[in-house]
């Protein structure tokens, strides 16, 4: 019986699986394979993982594709492999809601480490004093993890809402983009911080609307902060 959680491992090399699945057995983790993009997706839904290890590159439905569909429904971590370590790809995983990446070839320790990592940080975030923010038309409740716009609930991953959350939070204070990734992604993640612009930007298209009194504003050269007008 697993003592640390289930994996889901997604990969269309063999030796991929085999190699993880040896460490991650070793640590007290149970685990399932899918070898495509379709298999994968199936899975996910069938096996209800605690974590996903999901390959950018894979037949039949890629990596980002599996991870776009899933993030309609569900807010289960995933660390996305990339073999190709550019950063588009990067940015782009993270951007449809991934919680971490590793660039291949990678050592087997690092995987099961950034597995512990991303679920240590999924069930031990700190959490703000108030569960609930509220400001014109606007409602984000951090503990059940959705966020209203005029009583319509939007879609957001889990780091939109973590974002959104943070900024709210703290009106009229400014982050950095580097505060923003180790508030949020946690001091142990290593990105680059141009993800954190990729995620602002579809917070601000998806919190789109007229006559409201706050924004997130772009404090040039420095970050983001949540405004709320006066008046």
């Amino acid at each position: 019986m697993s003592t640390e959680g289930h994996i889901l491992i997604c990969d269309d090399q063999f030796i991929i699986h085999e190699t993880i699945i040896a460490y991650l057995k070793a640590d007290g983790f149970s685990y399932d394979s899918a070898y495509d993009g379709e298999e994968a997706l199936r899975k996910a839904y069938e096996t209800t993982p605690d974590l996903i290890i999901l390959d950018l590159m894979m037949p039949k439905m890629n990596g980002i594709e599996v991870c776009r569909t899933l993030r309609k429904t569900s807010d289960v971590p995933i660390i996305m492999l990339t073999a190709k370590g550019e950063e588009i790809d990067k940015i782009l995983g993270l951007e449809l809601g991934a919680d971490d990446y590793i660039v291949k070839p990678f050592s087997p320790r690092e995987v099961v480490a950034r597995v512990k990592t991303v679920l240590r940080r999924r069930t031990s975030k700190p959490k703000e004093n108030e569960p609930i923010l509220r400001y014109d038309g606007l409602e984000i409740n951090i503990s059940s993890y959705e966020v209203r716009l005029n009583g319509d609930l939007v879609h957001c991953t889990p780091k939109e809402v973590e974002i959104v959350y943070l900024l709210a939070s703290h009106p009229g204070q400014v982050f950095d983009r580097e505060q923003i990734l180790q508030k949020v992604w946690g001091s142990d993640y290593f990105g680059d911080t141009r993800s954190v612009d990729t995620q602002i930007k579809r917070i601000r298209q998806k919190l789109a609307s007229e006559d409201v009194n706050w924004s997130i504003k772009s404090i040039y050269g420095v970050g983001y902060k949540f405004e709320v007008l006066k008046g």
